[in-house]
């Protein structure tokens, strides 16, 4: 209830009325003093109450409220005043008023004066000053000033920082995270290329993963992948144990209750678990500070058929990535109206000439695609007698109607540097393209029935029709195009055509043909030198797959051959492969492969802008053991090279840091960092340096001698010791997180797991095909189908690894 002044006087029936002055009604309203006109006993007086006696009650009862709340403002009024270093200007009350002051307080003001921010116009200029020359006014109640006041800074930057502090709080509500969503599509295990889709999505035109949910991905501002070789997760489900004390597939039944807890996650298992702390070992313990979960992650591998045959670069597969289509060959694919392969596109490709001795298929090469091996390819009587053996039991010697062609040794195929003119691709060499066409005989056997040679310039120096010694069964004429008519009047044997090809193919002659080894198993012939187009542009399964050649044309020549229903041209697809070759020399070794779509991410980045930018591109940096400026990191703006994981991270904060100097000679802001911890690999033997160069071998044994371990990396390792080495690189691990800056995004996988026992087997194999060519039969190390088997496990095991993810 409302409460109405009527004009009442001070106690002593003054007939002058109290004032009411500005500092008194601030400290009221600031809670400083009691203000009140009477006490809490004549609450009424000098006050016209309007309403009944419950109203009065509820008044008297807010009041009291009102009164106890001041109370509590006035005691941390006093106890602020008390903590304040700098005396504090605050209005007295009235002295009129009959109020209590407190003596800490200080003295009051004297009747009739007022703090001089109260007197007079506060906005009117100082004495002496015109109007025109004024300082602006000043508004004693403004924030703004009063922080200018208080040297914090400018008006303009005050209102800057406002600004700043209004989008952290929108970013505080729009902050960025990754994380694991049930509704994720999780079709199989996480791959290293799928952690570049993943980096490629935040920073670049990348696709959005399917597999991980990325929120607010625009306020992530640097990526960081860190790569490091040693960590599996066999460390994280307890088997294998990083601290004293046995596997946990050791512990009896009985053991069910001294076992620790684990994550519950096997090599099979794709789905992440979560870093729960209370199960993981000691050294792994402080991941769970920093990442949600751990991802099983697989490296890249080559598989042939049902087996895998090979380990990939970890490190090659997320630095290298796939050319996005253009939009014309998205609409192209897209209407329907296109058959085939599209057209490759050259834009981002660097051509790097190549001599085509280059291209020769080796010996494992011929081996791997079946061909019949030229007895020159043979070093040691041993072997040349365990060579023909093989040939007699598969039914290819002369006795069969085979041929040699006339080289005595391998050296002969080697022009003087003399007689080789400066920059030549056929290096001296004389260059040929075949191509047959085959019928099927009464016993199903292909037999030769057209022959055609064309030479380097696209000349044809032979095409003849071929009569069989056999009655033929079918002409296959829709490929072969090869009739009954055609045939009739030919003389010309297979023995025939083999007598002109001993001429024409000297030591110095390489033959090239798609499928080579079927036309020289029809012309019943081996020649050391073969280039074969479908080993030079190889399937994407690998062998034994292979791209057809009309294929091949269509992809990389723009050129549509084998049309029609009247069977193939010998002439158009020796010229087709001739094509194909000199393209290979001229765009270089890596053209067909894999890698003619792929490029560095560094350089995929540099297309891409900064938000908020107009003419800013992303940069990236490579901070490695070595020399940084070879291979990937020959494409990244900043590139910095270390001796120790004890540098890589000093390196990544130097980066981080904005004070980096690129490759132009320039400080670069750097948006994406790839770098490799590898000391732990190096203690656990992983570290394969057998086709390093020497500066890396070097490299790699003074790092041994620094962390006191054997120079020939074989060492065993305790629990304890392997827990000890865990427990350093997770240490560089959660220093690198701390060394981040808000909102960037921490990427960290193995690669793969152990890969020793594949490295066994690989060296192995290479030994079994070096044997080969000077061994006898039965003294070549044994490799078969059992050893083919025993390596695909052993990659299959070898290619799991782990990954984490989050942003910071």
């Amino acid at each position: 209830m409302g409460k109405r002044k009527r004009g009442s006087f001070h106690r002593g029936d003054s007939p002058e009325p109290t004032d009411f002055g500005l500092g008194a009604t601030l400290a009221y309203l600031k809670g400083d003093g009691d203000t009140h006109t009477a006490d809490s006993s004549k609450d009424d007086e000098g006050w016209t109450v309007v309403g009944g006696k419950a109203e009065k009650r509820r008044t008297e009862k807010l009041a009291r409220g009102n009164s106890e709340r001041e109370r509590r403002r006035d005691a941390a009024s006093k106890r602020a005043r008390r903590q304040s270093p700098s005396p504090r200007l605050s209005p007295s009350p009235d002295p009129t008023l009959d109020v209590e002051r407190d003596p800490e307080d200080g003295p009051a003001i004297a009747p009739g004066t007022m703090p001089a921010i109260f007197e007079g116009n506060p906005f009117a200029p100082k004495a002496g000053e015109s109007d025109e020359h004024a300082a602006p006014p000043r508004n004693p109640f403004s924030t703004r000033e009063k922080e200018a006041e208080q040297g914090k800074d400018s008006p303009e930057d005050i209102a800057k920082s406002r600004e700043e502090r209004g989008k952290a709080r929108k970013l505080e509500r729009h902050y960025p995270v990754i994380r694991h969503s049930h509704n994720a599509r999780l079709g199989g295990i996480t791959k290293v290329s799928d952690l570049q889709v993943l980096a490629l999505y935040i920073l670049a035109d990348g696709t959005a993963p399917q597999w991980v949910a990325v929120e607010n991905r625009a306020n992530i501002r640097k990526v960081v992948v860190l790569m490091v070789p040693g960590l599996e997760m066999a460390m994280f489900n307890g088997r294998l144990p990083l601290e004293s004390g046995r596997a946990e597939d050791e512990f009896a039944e009985t053991d069910t209750n001294t076992r620790p807890k684990r994550l519950d996650i096997r090599h099979d298992d794709y789905h992440p678990a979560k870093l729960k702390y209370d199960r993981l070992p000691g050294p792994l313990k402080p991941l769970s500070d920093i990442f949600p979960d751990v991802w099983p992650i697989a490296g890249p591998s080559e598989s042939r058929g049902k087996n895998h045959v090979k380990l990939h670069s970890p490190m090659h597969a997320m630095l290298s990535s796939q050319v996005p289509k253009t939009q014309e060959e998205k609409q192209l694919k897209k209407s329907g109206k296109h058959k085939g392969p599209l057209p490759q596109d050259s834009k981002h490709w660097e051509n790097q000439r190549t001599p085509i001795t280059k291209y020769l298929a080796s010996l494992a090469d011929q081996q791997e695609n079946e061909y019949v091996i030229h007895p020159v390819w043979f070093t040691t009587d041993e072997a040349k007698k365990a060579a023909r053996q093989r040939r007699i039991n598969a039914r290819c010697t002369a006795e069969d109607g085979w041929v040699d062609s006339r080289v005595t040794c391998l050296e002969e195929g080697d022009v003087p540097d003399q007689d080789i003119e400066q920059g030549s691709i056929t290096a001296g060499r004389r260059v040929l393209a075949v191509d047959c066409e085959m019928c099927k005989d009464q016993s199903d056997v292909s037999v030769l029935t057209r022959i055609s040679l064309v030479d380097w310039d696209g000349n044809v120096v032979m095409d003849k029709l071929v009569k069989p010694n056999t009655p033929i069964k079918d002409y296959l004429t829709q490929w072969s195009g090869i009739t009954e008519e055609m045939l009739r009047d030919v003389t010309t044997t297979l023995s025939d055509i083999q007598r002109e090809l001993l001429d024409v193919l000297t030591p110095q002659t390489i033959l090239i043909g798609h499928s080579l080894n079927s036309d020289l198993n029809a012309m019943k012939l081996t020649h050391p030198f073969l280039i074969d187009t479908g080993i030079l542009f190889p399937h994407i399964k690998g062998p034994p797959y292979k791209q057809s050649l009309k294929w091949l044309a269509q992809k990389f020549l723009k050129k549509d051959i084998q049309k029609g229903t009247d069977g193939h041209d010998s002439i158009e697809d020796a010229k087709t492969c001739l094509g194909l070759v000199k393209q290979k020399c001229e765009r270089g070794p890596k053209w067909g492969t894999s890698e003619t779509n792929a490029e560095s991410i560094f350089k995929r980045l540099e297309r891409t802008k900064r938000p908020k930018t107009n003419d800013e591109f992303r940069a990236g940096a490579l901070v490695d053991w070595g020399n940084p400026n070879q291979g990937p990191g020959a494409q990244a703006k900043v590139a910095v090279g270390c001796d120790s994981d004890a540098e890589v991270v000093a390196g990544i904060e130097h980066v981080l840091s904005g004070l980096a100097v690129g490759k132009n000679g320039t400080t670069e802001t750097v948006d994406f960092v790839f770098a490799r911890l590898r000391e732990l690999e190096l203690v656990r033997g992983w570290w394969d340096d057998g086709r390093a160069s020497d500066e890396s071998k070097a490299r790699r044994q003074a790092a041994l001698e620094r962390l006191g371990l054997p120079l020939d990396g074989e060492m065993e390792m305790t629990d304890e010791a392997l827990g000890k080495e865990v427990t350093k690189t997770v240490e560089k691990i959660v220093s690198i997180h701390r060394k981040l800056p808000p909102c960037t995004a921490l990427v960290v996988y193995s690669g793969t797991g152990d890969p020793r026992e594949v490295r066994l087997l690989r060296q192995l194999q290479d030994r079994h095909r070096e044997e080969y060519r000077v061994k006898k039969w039965d003294e070549v190390t044994k490799w078969g189908p059992e050893e083919d088997e025993k390596l695909s496990r052993a990659v299959k095991k070898a290619k799991n690894g782990v990954g984490f993810m989050v942003v910071k």
